[in-house]
């Protein structure tokens, strides 16, 4: 999956590279090209990213507890 990953980066920092230099140039598909890349970046390359950060469950150490902050209130009786 990290390959996977770093794979889909470069392929995306290609992509971009490729954008800004079509705009840059002032070519008409040039941010057609940056605009797909953007969405690649946000649909594809995000959410596989974000995927295999929580697979494992490695997030929970980072989660900040709401007892931490706001201890429980015991009831009286």
């Amino acid at each position: 999956m990290n390959t996977l990953l770093k794979v889909l980066f470069i392929a995306f920092l290609v992509w971009m590279g490729t954008g800004i230099y079509l705009e840059y140039t002032e070519h008409p598909k040039g941010k057609v090209v940056v605009g797909l890349g953007v969405l690649f970046l946000s649909f594809i390359l995000m959410p596989l990213f974000i995927y295999s950060r929580y697979r494992k469950g490695k997030y929970k150490k980072y989660v900040i507890k709401d007892d931490l902050f706001f201890p429980k209130k015991e009831k009286k009786s």
